[in-house]
């Protein structure tokens, strides 16, 4: 932590982890320390570089305020991972009521007795994912490797392939059961809607011919008893 009369600035190094391609960010915490109101301006030696929010701005008495400092996506890595950026933080009393609009850069300019605190940060890169540390094995009194990682490598790749497919088998089976007797139950749902079908077609054909039949005795009827009654009265004549 660096610390002014005005501000307490955590952490006083920039830390970005780096990694080709992806942006990165890291923040700072502006804590002011008086029961004054402070503005304060962030400038970089690589503003292409590196993007500041917020750049300017008011920390009231007694508060804490975050900047956070984004770096671009970088296409290649800077020489043994060093970097030469620096970034400068001011600080100067405003007056009571001062709005981050009405802060100028005049007001960072040292005129007079006016007093403007100046912070220099540094950058410092960080792997994005640092190699896990490997333990050292003591030539004195280790054991030989153990043979089952080694020899048996593929003896238990084959008992896990064993058991996966022991695993997978009830599922495939159980997965055949249930489409045939979905198929079936369609099968069994269609025959019975064919035979509904059938029966309501049988009886409207059988009631047709009913009334056909039934016509057709009658005019039988009716002519035969009309014959009757003419070879009567021929007899009787």
């Amino acid at each position: 932590m660096s610390t002014g009369d005005l501000l307490n600035i955590h952490p006083v190094e920039l830390k970005f982890p780096f990694e080709l391609r992806k942006q990165s960010s890291c923040s700072m915490q502006l804590t002011n320390k008086s029961d004054k109101y402070v503005a304060f301006k962030v400038k970089t030696t690589n503003p292409k570089k590196y993007c500041v929010r917020p750049n300017t701005g008011i920390v009231m008495p007694g508060s804490t305020r975050s900047v956070t400092v984004t770096m671009q996506a970088q296409k290649e890595s800077p020489p043994d991972m060093q970097s030469k950026d620096k970034f400068l933080l001011q600080s100067v009393v405003a007056p009571d009521g001062t709005t981050t609009k009405e802060i100028t850069s005049e007001m960072f300019n040292k005129e007079g007795d006016k007093a403007v605190e100046e912070f220099k940060l540094r950058v410092v890169y960080i792997p994005a994912n640092p190699p896990s540390p490997v333990p050292e094995e003591s030539d004195e009194g280790s054991s030989p490797p153990r043979p089952s990682v080694l020899e048996n490598g593929n003896q238990d790749s084959s008992l896990l392939d064993a058991v996966s497919r022991t695993l997978e088998e009830p599922k495939e089976k159980s997965f055949e059961t249930w489409s045939l007797i979905s198929r079936l139950t369609e099968e069994k749902t269609s025959a019975l809607q064919q035979n509904l079908k059938l029966q309501h077609e049988l009886e409207l054909m059988r009631k047709q011919i009913s009334k056909k039949y039934a016509g057709g005795v009658s005019l039988l009827v009716v002519f035969l008893v009309g014959l009757f009654g003419i070879l009567v009265g021929y007899i009787f004549k």
